[in-house]
């Protein structure tokens, strides 16, 4: 299993915003977005042993379940109706039980700490940051669980837990890139076994 999990701190909470607008009114919901197909697609395909988690402001979890996913495509906007669909959930979400929005959408009412300690019991937990290792320089993991954040650095307050709670901190390349392309570049690191098999 691949997990990830992407921070985004200026994400809606309530399904109230529009898909016309995911970049401004939507507090850069199209960057995570992104991120979910990035973690999801392949030509033709779906990642069945991919799970993703959006923690929306510390408040919100949104859960992806490759292995049940249904009505996913591979656009920003029918992504952002997921999320605005599971955000509809929110009075079905009680405590950290999660309400199911749509096959493989789970929506919980737990910020990032709960997430963490919840994935942690599961497999490694790994720091996507630009000052981190070189990603080549690591054992393959077994069961990765990569932690990035949406376009703002990760806070205080998360950079301590995840230092508390992460076993490696590492760079995907010399350049920075965007979240979604991180995550790209860590499914490649993976299906290649360190960059090492073809």
């Amino acid at each position: 299993m691949r997990q990830f999990i992407i921070l985004g701190h200026d994400a809606p909470t309530t399904p109230d915003f529009s898909l016309d607008d995911l970049a401004g009114g939507a507090g850069r919901l199209d960057v995570l977005c992104r991120c979910v197909n990035s973690a999801f697609f392949l030509s033709h395909d779906i990642r069945k042993d991919v799970r993703v988690y959006l923690v929306l402001q510390d408040e919100l979890t949104i859960r992806f379940e490759g292995s049940e996913l249904r009505r996913l495509n591979p656009d920003e906007r029918s992504t952002a109706a997921l999320v605005r669909n599971a955000l509809k959930e929110k009075q079905n979400a009680i405590g950290h039980m999660e309400a199911e929005a749509s096959p493989g959408v789970y929506l919980s009412r737990r910020g990032f700490e709960p997430i963490l300690e919840t994935v942690a019991g599961d497999g490694t937990v790994i720091e996507l940051h630009e000052d981190g290792d070189p990603i080549a320089s690591v054992d393959v993991p077994d069961n990765p669980v990569f932690v990035l954040s949406d376009h703002h650095d990760f806070t205080d307050e998360e950079a301590a837990l995840l230092s508390e709670a992460a076993e490696l901190r590492v760079r995907i390349g010399p350049e920075i890139l965007h979240a979604d392309h991180t995550i790209t570049v860590a499914h490649n690191f993976l299906d290649t076994e360190g960059f090492e098999t073809y």
